[in-house]
């Protein structure tokens, strides 16, 4: 082979290896740049996804739980830095009442978790301290009562999302002859009294008084 064939042979070769090369780079690079694409798109998701963080103080029973106190219910008052004014496992009394220190007996009865600390950070503001942080939270709920064709009857803490379906599972489960299509609940603090019938999926609240009957067939 001539030298002249040598030269454009090795030229051809050079050419071809810089082709390879560069068709290898430019998928590196398309790589690279999708990682990175990846990458700040899962930034962004995982920051701004983050939930916002909770103040000191606030439980998960914050200022708008519409769950009403009533008698039987049992608290927790936190004072932040003031031990003297921090008090636990208070059951409010028949009357809807609690004791509380300086500022004698509070009537709550049908207050929320968040009525309950502004009524307390109030009473504290000026008088007492400058400032009071203050945090309620139940630590029991006041009973819900199963009557009827259930394994256990009897009075149980309220849960929140209480069903009559859970309710019954709470008692034990139901007894063999326990009517599903015959069940009445006597709502809390319902003047008349009245039985409302009811299905596996009604809402129980606290107070409530729920009654499964007998099936005959």
């Amino acid at each position: 082979m001539s030298y002249g064939s040598q030269w454009l042979l090795l030229r051809a070769l050079a050419l071809y290896i810089k082709k390879i090369i560069f068709m290898k780079l430019r998928h590196l690079c398309f790589f690279v740049a999708s990682l990175i694409v990846a990458f700040n798109v899962y930034a962004q998701t995982a920051f701004s996804s983050d939930p916002a963080p909770r103040q000191p103080g606030l439980s998960n029973n914050s200022a708008y739980s519409s769950y009403r106190l009533g008698a039987g219910d049992v608290v927790n008052i936190r004072v932040f830095g003031e031990e003297d004014l921090s008090k636990e496992k208070i059951r409010l009394t028949d009357a809807g009442t609690v004791p509380y220190p300086v500022l004698g007996e509070l009537r709550v009865l049908g207050m929320t978790v968040g009525d309950l600390e502004r009524l307390i950070t109030d009473g504290l503001k000026g008088r007492y301290l400058v400032n009071p942080r203050v945090s309620v939270q139940i630590d029991e709920y006041r009973p819900f009562y199963v009557n009827g064709m259930v394994e256990k009857p009897g009075g149980y803490p309220y849960q929140p999302g209480l069903t009559v379906r859970k309710a019954a599972s709470l008692a034990g489960g139901f007894k063999e002859r326990a009517s599903i299509s015959k069940m009445y609940v006597i709502r809390e603090g319902d003047t008349s009294q009245k039985p409302v019938k009811v299905d596996l999926n009604t809402v129980i609240g606290p107070g409530d008084i729920l009654t499964i009957e007998e099936s005959f067939f």
